[in-house]
């Protein structure tokens, strides 16, 4: 099913949320398979393109990550995505309330669960760490996660386009919140020890 839906948003997005909106209220179930299979591509990818591939900095040999610490960084990746798509769920949970929304949990988990789909799928560029390749196919997966979250979020939440916007505005800056958090536990990460070991 989650194949069916993943396809759908990047063929025929409006008519994919009032799919995804009327399984997920008909059902109440949590999208938890296409989560669990789609946060393992960048995961996977990176271990991959630090163990094999590596990057350069300038000339001279590519850089690279032994693979205990890129296993250990890998599983680490895997389980911050899962985390934080759930967290941006049960956080569009709570906005709700302050839109006077009562929707059902499960509702508000797949819309980042699947507003996520575009960022995960091109973690695969993550098998050829190149940096401007990277930024230059990352950005518009960025633009369009951005796209589903504001066309996506009316829809399941079944509010006026107007009203969605700003609630989707209040999404997207909890998700930034989110990001610089991760980044900042990165850092922490990073100084108690669980840094990368390079390879020589």
């Amino acid at each position: 099913m989650f194949i069916q839906h993943t396809i759908g948003l990047f063929t025929d997005p409006a008519r994919e949320w009032e799919k995804i909106r009327d399984h997920y209220k008909s059902t109440g179930s949590i999208p938890i398979g296409h989560v669990l299979i789609l946060a393992a591509i960048p995961a996977v990818s990176g271990y991959i393109g630090t163990t094999q591939v590596g990057w350069r900095i300038g000339v001279g040999d590519p850089i690279k990550i032994t693979g205990d610490s890129a296993i250990s960084i890998a599983v680490i990746y895997y389980l911050a995505l899962l985390i934080g798509v759930y967290t941006i769920g049960w956080m569009i949970h709570l906005l709700g309330k302050a839109y006077d929304l009562e929707k059902p949990l499960p509702l508000s988990i797949a819309l980042a669960a699947y507003t996520a789909t575009p960022l995960f799928l091109i973690g695969v560029m993550q098998v050829y760490p190149v940096l401007w390749l990277n930024m230059l196919i990352g950005l518009p997966a960025l633009a369009y996660t951005v796209y589903l979250l504001y066309s996506g979020l009316p829809t399941l939440m079944e509010i006026p386009t107007e009203r969605g916007f700003l609630y989707a505005s209040a999404v997207l800056a909890v998700g930034l919140v989110a990001l610089v958090s991760l980044l900042a536990m990165t850092a922490l990460l990073w100084g108690m020890g669980l840094q990368p070991v390079f390879t020589y």
